[in-house]
């Protein structure tokens, strides 16, 4: 083990990374014989460890399915994203970077349906999914790639596409 004077310090990044480590005082006579720097003091090491958040997990999981599911114009991404108060859901063309179609529980057709249901629930994301398909099917887009934006399949993301299938779109 090295010591932790001045002429080690390159090394002392690399100890601290380990879960312990020996001052100087605990090397053996040979290696403080080399040692000729001024001493650093010598506490217990603090190591940080990077803190995620659930939406900075959620991001990774987003784009780990991003890397394998892209919309193209035969076959567009539906893509579907959750916040507390609501959800929204679009069909993307991701060769042109065109959003093709869009629904959410925000808009005013919709609005008015879920006015006294509120904007966050499963029958809202219900309501959502059968637009979006209405809406596709309109514009002759039949089959789409699913992309859940890092949410699990659950609850309203679950609701938005098994509306969406039963309106008519093929993923």
């Amino acid at each position: 083990m090295q010591c932790l004077h001045a002429c080690s310090l390159s090394a002392a990044p690399r100890q601290l990374r380990r879960s312990t480590f020996t001052p100087c005082e605990a090397v053996s006579s040979l290696s403080q014989s080399r040692c000729t720097g001024p001493r650093l003091a010598a506490g217990p090491a603090q190591i940080e460890a990077r803190v995620t958040t659930p939406r900075d997990r959620r991001k990774k999981r987003h784009l780990s399915i991003r890397r394998k599911v892209s919309g193209h114009p035969e076959r567009p991404r539906l893509s579907v994203h959750r916040s507390n108060q609501h959800i929204y859901a679009q069909i993307i063309d991701d060769t042109q970077g065109n959003t093709l179609a869009a629904s959410s529980s925000l808009s005013p057709a919709l609005r008015e349906m879920l006015k006294e249901v509120g904007g966050a629930t499963t029958e809202a994301a219900r309501q959502v999914g059968i637009k979006i398909a209405e809406i596709c099917l309109e514009k002759g887009i039949s089959k789409v790639s699913f992309d859940r934006g890092g949410h699990i399949y659950h609850g309203r993301v679950k609701a938005v596409a098994e509306a969406a299938r039963e309106g008519g779109l093929v993923f």
